[in-house]
This record gives structure tokens, C-alpha cells and sequence, in this order.
């Protein structure tokens, strides 16, 4: 029996994305473990991976379709005895009702067209596996390797059963043209492209104007007078204007601000940058406000938690959300046991985290689940603001910019390096009285940071 390949569920929220490439065609054999296709959800660009192994049979929804439903059949797979056989009788049967519309006689005709089909593709089948039992890798990886000018018979696969995949090509030197993979790499890239008139988009909602809110006559004010264009929202923006509505709506925010010195942490930090020099890590100011968020959380554990209804879910470790600006949005990677971790473990997971944030290869894990949240706009010198809270969490601290000012130190006048902190609290689950509490223990371990090393 053939096998529906469907849009995969990428992450708890998604209920569509755009199939953004496919890195396969119609005919090539798989393993399961391949990259079949590039998909773009509200977060990032994943790769979807194969569960079975077969031969692609049909494409149903051709790159670059915007909003298919999950669940939405985009491939069909034949297992291995089946040949491709399948493929021919689904389009032979597509085609039947317009034959049979238009010469009601030669209906019994396309009952007998899949057969000569079945006999050819055989071989072409037989002849792919052949091929991948001689060099196993996975389509992207065969791609990756023209690009790079990888000679994969040159190579050591480390996926299954010794398969070729992304990371050995990533992680290959440049050599010979490729030329051990049975096709040249770029019929592979240029496969999708090719098949794509062939392919049957999903259905999709006709497109709403742009300005679908907007008063009639300030849109003809737009038309008529300002220049402008029209920029169709990603899927990343739709969910954070969604989400972040939703959020204002029905979490009724209050704001908390405190001023907190600087001078001990940065201190420190030096110190403990030039000892952890030669391990090649280096501290951030925002490092150690994650670790001192996270400290203060466990102090605190009342705004650990996520309103829900008729229920008060309450966290008991402290996972930090934090706000990372990427090209078309911005997302919240998580820093897991904020309080329980170093500095140092710390510092490179974020440094991590960031890269593949920026670079959209974050898993849905990764970004999603965390019980409270940090953005900092201070190293863009942005001295105070109001963040709005990352729903389903209840907490969220707006960081701002560290500036010599004007403070009173042991009771007198004096200069020191300061910040203002603003937290957002969802007010139906966190009293202001320990939001409060939260933002002096916050205070309390940046100003005397040897705190968040005991």
C-alpha cells in the first residue's frame, strides 16, 4: 500500500506552514532518516525528515505553497516492492473523469495505461537503490557536497547504517567535483523546480487585501499620495502579532521598575573572564543576568508559574526564555536550570542558542516551554522600557542600558554604573506584592553578584 507522506506538526502551535524546498523528486528512493523537504513553520525554516523507507511516487503540494494545513497530504511513498507503479494509476485516475467527460467510449482505455508504466519504472527503481547501496546519502547531503565540491566516496557517513548526512558534509574539506553519486548533484537541486508545474498545490484561502483593518480612506490616502509597497506578513510575524495581542488582551500587565548598580558585576566579570580565558569562554553582561533572573525566580517561587484558567501551574526550576532578535521577527530560546547552571555553561549554551537562532535551525524544544522571560535592549542604549509577557508565562524583565548616573553610595553623592530593570507581571497570577519581591532578590544578587555563585 502506498504511503501518505503529511504535513508534520513542527512544534505544539503550528497548524500550517510553506513547504519552502523540496530536496527530493518523483522517482528517488529513500531511507528513513533522508531530508525530504525544507519547511517553514512560525518559528523557523525545519528539515522533515523520512519515517519509511520507499521511492517517491507523487508530489502533492509544490514548493514554495504558503499555508498547508498540517495533517495535509504534500508525497506519496511506495514500498520497495511496489516500484513506482502506484504514481502512474493515481494520474491515470486524476485524468479519468475529464476522458470520460469528454469520449464516454474510452473510459476502459486508462484501466490498461498503468501497466506499461510498472515495467519501466522497475528498473529505474532498481537502479537507484543499486546506487544508494554503492554511496549512502541522503539527498541533501548529495547537494550540500556539489556545492561544496565534496567527492563523497571520499567520505564516512555518521547516520544510520554509515548514510552520508549534513553534518559529514558541513564538516568535509573541499575536493574533487562529486561525481560517485549516480547523478550530478545539481539534477537533484533542479529536480524540485522541475516537477513543481506537474505538482498539485494544496488548497489555499484567497488572499486578503494587506489592509484588510484599515479605514477606506486612509488606505486611498495610501494609494493616492504615498508612495509604498505591500509586504506579505511571514508566518513568523503573523504568530507574534497574534500571540502578543492575545497576550495584552487577556493579561491584565503591571509594571515594576528598580535601579540597580552595576559596578560589583562587572567587576566580577572581568575576573572571571581573564580566568576562563583559556577555555575559550567569555561572559556577557546578559549571561549573568539570566543566572541572577533564574536565582531570584527560585527565591520567588510565586512568579514561577502560569495562570490557567481555574488552575495555578507552579514551576519548580526556573527555564529563562530569552528574547533574540533574527531577520524577521524575534524568538526566545531557553536557558534550562538558570539557577542550577554556571556562569560558563551558561554563556555557551546561549552563544549556541543564538547562532542557530539566527540562522532558524532552533528545535521546537528549544524555543518553546520556558516559565519566564528576559529581553535586554540596553546594548542598543535603550535606558527604560515595558516588555510585554510571552504567554503562557507570567513573568518577563526588561533590561536597559548600564549608565554612569548620578547615586548615592554609603550615604553619600556619588557616581556609579546603572540600570534600570522593568518587570511585567500577568497580574491574574502574580500579586504585586511578589513581583515586588521578585525584582529585590533580582536587585540583590546583580548588586552583590557573588551571590549567584554560592
Amino acid at each position: 500500500m502506498p504511503i501518505e507522506i503529511k504535513m508534520p506538526a513542527l512544534s505544539p502551535t503550528m497548524e500550517v506552514g510553506k513547504l519552502a524546498k523540496w530536496l527530493v523528486k518523483e522517482g528517488d528512493t529513500v531511507q528513513s532518516g533522508d531530508i525530504l523537504a525544507e519547511i517553514e513553520t512560525d518559528k523557523a525554516t525545519m528539515e522533515f525528515e523520512a519515517v519509511d523507507e520507499g521511492t517517491i511516487a507523487s508530489i502533492a503540494v509544490a514548493e514554495g505553497t504558503d499555508g498547508v494545513k498540517v495533517g495535509t497530504v504534500i508525497a506519496t511513498l511506495t514500498g520497495e516492492d511496489e516500484g513506482a507503479a502506484p504514481a502512474a494509476e493515481k494520474k491515470s485516475e486524476a485524468a479519468q473523469p475529464k476522458a470520460a467527460t469528454e469520449e464516454p467510449k474510452a473510459t476502459a482505455e486508462p484501466e490498461k495505461a498503468p501497466e506499461a508504466p510498472k515495467a519501466e519504472a522497475k528498473p529505474a527503481s532498481t537502479a537507484s537503490q543499486t546506487q544508494e547501496r554503492r554511496i549512502l546519502a541522503s539527498p541533501l547531503a548529495k547537494r550540500l557536497a556539489a556545492e561544496k565540491g565534496v567527492d563523497l566516496s571520499g567520505l564516512t557517513g555518521s547516520g544510520p547504517h554509515g548514510r552520508i548526512v549534513k553534518a559529514d558534509i558541513e564538516g568535509a574539506k573541499a575536493g574533487t567535483a562529486q561525481v560517485s553519486a549516480g547523478k550530478p548533484a545539481n539534477d537533484q537541486a533542479a529536480a524540485p523546480a522541475a516537477s513543481a508545474p506537474a505538482a498539485t498545490p494544496a488548497p489555499a484561502a484567497a488572499a486578503k487585501p494587506a489592509s484588510v483593518d484599515m479605514a477606506p480612506e486612509t488606505r486611498k490616502l495610501l494609494d493616492d499620495r504615498i508612495p509604498h509597497t505591500v509586504e506579505k506578513l511571514s508566518g513568523m510575524r503573523k504568530t507574534i502579532a497574534k500571540r502578543l495581542t492575545e497576550s495584552m488582551q487577556q493579561a491584565p500587565h503591571i509594571y515594576l521598575t528598580v535601579d540597580i548598580r552595576l559596578d560589583k558585576l562587572l567587576a566580577l566579570r572581568a575576573e572571571l573572564n581573564d580566568a576562563l580565558k583559556s577555555q575559550n569562554v567569555k561572559l556577557s553582561v546578559n549571561d549573568m543576568l539570566i543566572k541572577a533572573l533564574g536565582k531570584a525566580l527560585v527565591v520567588v517561587p510565586e512568579c514561577n508559574v502560569t495562570f490557567a484558567g481555574n488552575e495555578l501551574i507552579r514551576y519548580a526550576r526556573a527555564d529563562v526564555s530569552v528574547a533574540v532578535s533574527i531577520p524577521g521577527g524575534l524568538i526566545t530560546p531557553i536557558v534550562q536550570d538558570a539557577d542550577g547552571r554556571s556562569l560558563s555553561s551558561i554563556a555557551t549554551a546561549m552563544h549556541d542558542l543564538a547562532d542557530r537562532a539566527k540562522s532558524g535551525k532552533l528545535q521546537p524544544s528549544e524555543y518553546m516551554g520556558g516559565t519566564a522571560s528576559i529581553s535586554n535592549m540596553g546594548m542598543m542604549g535603550i535606558k527604560q522600557f515595558t516588555a510585554v509577557i510571552n504567554p503562557p508565562q507570567s513573568t518577563i524583565l526588561a533590561i536597559g542600558a548600564g549608565e554612569q548616573r548620578p547615586y548615592v553610595i554609603d550615604g553619600a553623592l556619588g557616581v556609579a554604573t546603572v540600570m534600570s530593570a522593568t518587570g511585567s507581571f500577568d497580574h491574574r497570577a502574580v500579586d504585586g506584592a511578589d513581583g515586588a519581591r521578585l525584582m529585590a532578590a533580582f536587585k540583590d544578587f546583580v548588586e552583590k553578584p557573588l551571590g549567584m555563585l554560592a
